[in-house]
Order: C-alpha cells, then sequence, then structure tokens
C-alpha cells in the first residue's frame, strides 16, 4: 500500500494542519478531525495534534453558513507532519494562484500532503498529483481524469499513494483517519474509535459509487432501476426499456415508483439529470452544449426548456449567480 513512515506503529504524537478552503463542507472538517480527538480520548494521550488553517489565515466560511475560526495561513502549518486541504465549492473563486504557488513551495516539507473532495483539484493544479494514483469525489473524476491524464485517477473511496492521499468526501475521510489510527495504534482502538460514531471503517479500495447502499426498506427491483438510471444521465433509456431490465412491466415499475419516490420513473430520471446539470453548471465551466450532452438532452435548447420548468429560471442564471 504505501511504504510512509507515517503509517507506522509510533508513539511520539503525530502532527496534522488541516487547510480549509472557503466552501468547504463542515462534515468534512469534522470527519478528518474527530476521529483523532476521539483517539486522543480513548487513549488519554495526546497522540494526534492538529492545527486548522486558512489560505489567508481568516476564518473560513463554510457551506453550512458558519465560519470555521483559524490558526493563521498556510505558512503557519510548517512543523506539521502532514497537510490536508479540505474544499468544496467555487474552486475558480477560492484555489487563487497565490495559494497554488504557496502549496508547492510548502508541499515538499511535509512527509504526507492530502486532499479531502474536491481538493484533489487544488493538488493536481499545483502539479502535486502528476504521476500518482489519485482519486476526488466521483461526481468529478471523469473531469479530473480528462483535465489531468498525468494523473491515475480511480473510483477508490481514498488513495494513498506513497507521499500523497487522496479522499472522496466526508465518510471517506472518517475511514482515512480510521486506517491511520489503526496504523499507528493498533486495531482495538480503530475499532473503539468507529464504535464511539456507531460505523465502520471501509477500505480505500472500495469504489465511492458501489458503497452507496440502498434504502433497506426500498423494493430491490425499484432500487435496481434507480441505479440503472443513476448510471445512464448521459444516455437515458425509455422508461419500458428500464422496466424490462428490471423484470417489471412498464406499468408495474410506475406504481413501485410513485409508491416509494412520489414520481413516476420517466420523472425520477429526469430529475437526475436535471440535478447533474445544476451541479455542472455551478462547479463548472463546462459550456451549456456540452452540460446538455453530459445530461442525455438532445440539445442547450432541450435542457433549458427542461430546466426552467423544473427550476423557475434558465440555466444561465444559476450560472451568472454562483460566479
Amino acid at each position: 500500500m504505501t511504504e510512509n513512515a507515517i503509517f507506522s506503529p509510533a508513539r511520539a504524537p503525530l502532527s496534522l494542519a488541516l487547510l480549509v478552503l472557503p466552501q468547504s463542507s463542515i462534515l468534512e472538517v469534522a470527519s478528518a478531525l474527530d476521529p483523532l480527538r476521539n483517539a486522543n480520548r480513548q487513549l488519554g494521550t495526546e497522540a494526534f495534534r492538529w492545527r486548522v488553517v486558512t489560505p489567508d489565515g481568516a476564518p473560513a466560511p463554510l457551506t453550512c453558513g458558519l465560519s470555521l475560526p483559524s490558526t493563521g495561513p498556510l505558512a503557519a502549518a510548517e512543523g506539521a507532519e502532514m497537510l490536508i486541504v479540505v474544499a468544496g465549492y467555487r474552486l475558480d473563486q477560492v484555489a487563487t494562484r497565490p495559494l497554488i504557488r504557496d502549496l508547492r513551495r510548502l508541499a515538499p516539507r511535509f512527509a504526507l500532503v492530502g486532499g479531502i473532495d474536491a481538493a484533489p483539484w487544488v493538488l493536481a493544479r499545483a502539479g502535486l498529483l502528476s504521476g500518482y494514483r489519485a482519486t476526488v469525489h466521483w461526481e468529478d473524476l471523469e473531469d479530473l481524469a480528462t483535465a489531468h491524464p498525468d494523473i491515475d485517477v480511480v473510483p477508490d473511496r481514498f488513495v494513498i499513494d506513497r507521499n500523497r492521499v487522496t479522499i472522496g468526501g466526508a465518510a471517506p475521510a472518517a475511514d482515512f483517519m480510521l486506517q491511520l489510527i489503526r496504523a499507528r495504534h493498533g486495531a482495538p482502538l480503530a475499532r473503539q474509535v468507529a464504535n464511539s460514531f456507531l460505523t465502520i471503517a471501509r477500505p480505500g479500495s472500495e469504489p465511492q459509487v458501489a458503497a452507496r447502499q440502498p434504502d433497506p426498506g426500498l423494493d430491490p427491483r425499484v432500487a435496481a432501476a434507480a441505479k440503472r438510471m443513476e448510471a445512464r444521465i448521459d444516455t437515458p433509456e425509455p422508461v419500458a426499456e428500464t422496466a424490462a431490465a428490471v423484470g417489471l412491466s412498464p406499468r408495474r415499475l410506475e406504481t413501485l415508483f410513485r409508491a416509494a419516490f412520489g414520481t413516476p420513473p420517466g420523472a425520477y430520471a429526469l430529475s437526475l439529470r436535471l440535478q447533474a446539470a445544476r451541479r455542472m453548471l455551478t462547479d463548472t465551466r463546462h459550456p451549456l452544449a456540452e452540460v446538455a450532452l453530459r445530461t442525455g438532452f438532445t440539445s442547450p435548447a432541450t435542457l433549458s426548456r427542461a430546466f426552467r420548468r423544473t427550476y423557475g429560471h434558465p440555466p444561465g442564471q444559476l450560472r451568472r449567480l454562483s460566479t
């Protein structure tokens, strides 16, 4: 897996600097820090130390509306053994050229550099993932692989490659921290920490999307149909084909979908495609024609009409508001 000494048994405290960019998720911050906090509590000693830094040292506004206090700017991370970047939305605004420059300059001073959720994009822009195996949030896997062919992009929950770690999101961040705790202090402690949060540690090699489990109360045929729709955002199939694939008649599939989701299967599939389009409009620079293509619409005009009917405004207005 890795030869990094950080993952060797050790009694000495391990220091982590968490660089939180504006518009990150509070859940990802908590998933990175709370397992370490709990491990310290279980051990009765400070086995893990951390500091939270932001690009300019100011509090970081998070997606939930709260602001996260900071101990200083990125330079204050120096002296830590690990630097983990947390990023979410509006990368074009928050991943500034000075930040990319500083990350590139400071990265060699840490034994391990990583990124959570959208942060692998930031590391990639700094040239810190070239020649590495890496992951990113599942919604961005294809785009990252296309934009950076020098990176071996995989759909794993988290990837450790030498002195880099990339993590797909909040839950995988907790998985990674549990693995770190296990490597340094043993499996019993890692299990105690996981039990404290009523969870289990999933391996990094587990695919992100496959790990998303359906509602246990959901009819398996409905779950299978919904999964097919999620996998065919760019090439939607007729409802009759979906029904046949899961062994149902179109009428029976509609009855089950209305009971489970309150909407017919065609409308459910359309909502998935429009949600994907909405995310691309706010989180990427893809032109409208490409967004339409990637979400299974025959033209930008077709996407615009469907978007306006659902959200009450054209897609271009959303893009203007998000910039």
